[in-house]
């Protein structure tokens, strides 16, 4: 994994900006901390942080290549699933290959293919390719959305890169936020929606997408997006391709050139991918996995049974680390530690986010980072296959309304009076341009057309605010997070199956639950779903609590003109009268105060210029 930008523009002498690129370039050491390259022509500067996993000797970029009289050049951010298959095609067509990286075997399959090469592709990947006698700059962004692209349009050209602090560091853009950009924060935040990078000016590439700009046009094309097709299989044929396409798909991403180990909560299904590297380790007498916890200082001592956080994990990640002989080690997070950490985890992210759930991360992963460089973790399982409550909820589930985030009140509370008149109809538009866009077959019962829907909610939206989290809070310590649950396989043939089979025996997951069935200790097989851990210590809504009310008292921060002072004193005064979570399961009183927190901070150090 690494970082990637660059920058094309038809008037500038890019060789005259090196100081300004290498400013660019440095904003994305966190991602990259092994080597950088950086690749300047007159028109075209390409700029890359390694993060070294496969063939550190050789796997320097950019990486260059001459084919048919055309110098093709690549920067690149991912890895790829099928390396060694498609190597051998593009050896058959007549290449050869120098270095064992899947990059040469990426920028080869680019020059043979052009853009048809994404069909190819089975991984996770961001990457760019300059073609210097067309003068052509190629953006690509993976099926699922794993790995970020974002980018800034303008008049004479396009700057790009894997993190929007890179792009600020342009100086062709200053950071700031108008009204849509409001709503996208107070209104839909953490999640944002696809393409937007609220600043004004920038997007994102959508999950799925690739760009062609030719100095002049940027043309954007949708090569993958969610289609309906028939499912086939019975329950057995299925519950048999489910086993094997999540083994492969695990499998697969257990290779690499250097300490790899596990995240394991004892729930479904980082068990299922412990206990699967584990097999595959004694299989070929390689040594024992590590595995990697977290938890909270006194939570024990806190910890109350709820809908979306049944029971703890405690006894459960013994009962994997028993199965799978690992070396198990368990990081514990200080409460206050955790609130400090909200601040560089609005820094790894450029934007505000999942709060503390971002920090703990971002903890856990500078912890891990100190003796692995890849882990592996099972995010994206629920949204795929039916994990959370709100699709076994029907007073839920036919709610016109994304279900992590129903109640509207809570977000209007905490805004100043008269501020985002639109906002409640701003997100019920995004909802309803969501779901007109799900392909169905018309033979699909009203219960798996409405499943298709909320697959596609999850997939576009709640998946992608996990999957950001993910990265940018891994990989500002540099450590390189799988997600095997993120295969592509997996994704189409999760959305073609009916409901009656995803939810087998009225289970959520039920399938995966099955397939695995004899390979996992019962109880964890049958553990109800319990999301990632939060604090429930108090001294948690205490610290935070406090710090808002310094930002209260200080009239001189921007959010201040946009807080109702009573509103937001109201939630730290009663916090156990919220009806329901601000975002997700878990987003109560204290993650509130530290989503106002982020944004404060988020306001004031990128000098955000508000523009209502």
């Amino acid at each position: 994994m690494c970082g990637i930008a660059g920058w094309f523009d038809n008037q500038k002498d890019l060789r005259e900006q090196r100081e300004t690129l290498a400013e660019m370039s440095s904003q994305l050491r966190r991602r990259g901390p092994d080597e950088h390259g950086e690749y300047i022509k007159r028109n075209c500067a390409l700029l890359h942080r390694r993060l070294a996993v496969i063939d550190p000797e050789n796997g320097q970029q950019p990486m260059s290549t001459l084919y048919l009289g055309e110098k093709y050049t690549i920067v690149y951010n991912g890895e790829l699933y099928n390396t060694e298959e498609l190597r051998l095609e593009l050896m058959v067509a007549g290449f050869s290959f120098s270095t064992h990286s899947d990059t040469e075997v990426l920028l080869k399959a680019y020059c043979y293919y052009k853009e048809a090469c994404v069909s190819k592709l089975n991984g996770i990947y961001a990457f760019a390719v300059y073609e210097e006698t067309a003068g052509r700059l190629f953006l690509c962004r993976d099926r699922i959305g794993v790995k970020p692209l974002f980018y800034h349009l303008y008049n004479d050209g396009i700057i790009f890169g894997s993190e929007i602090k890179a792009i600020l560091k342009s100086g062709q853009i200053k950071p700031a936020v108008d009204e849509e950009g409001l709503m996208e924060l107070f209104f839909l935040g953490p999640a944002r929606t696809p393409g937007s990078g609220i600043i004004k000016g920038i997007s994102e590439l959508l999950p799925g997408q690739y760009a062609i700009y030719d100095g002049k046009t940027l043309t954007a094309r949708r090569y993958y997006t969610l289609v309906a097709r028939e499912h086939e299989d019975n329950e057995q044929e299925t519950i048999a391709k489910m086993r094997y396409l999540l083994t492969d798909a695990i499998e697969r991403q257990l290779v690499t050139d250097v300490p790899m180990c596990f995240f394991l909560s004892g729930g479904l299904d980082s068990s299922i991918i412990c206990q699967t590297a584990a097999n595959f380790r004694r299989r070929n007498n390689q040594p024992h996995i590590h595995t990697y916890s977290v938890e909270y200082r006194d939570n024990k001592e806190y910890f109350q049974a709820s809908l979306f956080q049944p029971n703890a994990d405690y006894d459960y990640i013994k009962l994997m680390v028993d199965s799978t002989e690992s070396h198990h080690h368990e990081v514990i997070l200080d409460n206050e530690e955790l609130m400090y950490a909200l601040y560089p985890s609005v820094t790894a992210r450029d934007l505000p986010g999942y709060v503390d759930i971002d920090s703990s991360l971002l903890l856990f992963c500078r912890e891990i980072k100190r003796d692995f460089t890849v882990a592996l973790s099972g995010e994206c399982a629920d949204e795929l296959f039916g994990g959370y409550p709100w699709y076994h909820n029907h007073e839920i589930l036919f709610e016109d309304c994304f279900p992590w985030s129903r109640e509207q009140e809570i977000r209007r509370q905490v805004l100043r009076s008269g501020l985002l008149p639109r906002g409640e109809e701003y997100v019920k538009q995004r909802y309803l341009d969501t779901i007109h866009g799900v392909d169905t077959l018309p033979q699909d019962s009203p219960i798996d057309k409405r499943m298709r829907e909320m697959f596609a909610l999850n997939f576009y939206w709640f998946m992608q605010c996990l999957l950001e989290r993910k990265d940018r809070c891994s990989m500002y310590s540099g450590l390189e997070v799988r997600v095997p649950f993120c295969d592509m396989r997996l994704v189409d043939y999760a959305y073609n199956m009916p409901w009656e089979l995803k939810a087998l025996n009225g289970r959520e997951k039920g399938i995966i639950r099955k397939a695995f069935e004899d390979r996992l200790p019962h109880d964890i097989v049958y553990r109800k779903k319990s999301p990632y851990p939060k604090t429930h210590n108090p001294v948690y809504m205490r610290l935070c609590s406090e710090k808002v009310r310094e930002i209260l008292g200080d009239k001189s921060r921007r959010i201040n003109g946009l807080l109702s002072k009573e509103g937001v004193e109201d939630i730290m005064e009663h916090p156990d009268q919220l009806k329901s979570p601000w975002y997700g399961q878990l987003m109560k009183a204290p993650q509130i105060m530290a989503y106002i927190i982020e944004l404060d901070h988020w306001l004031e150090s990128y000098e955000v210029e508000i523009l209502v």
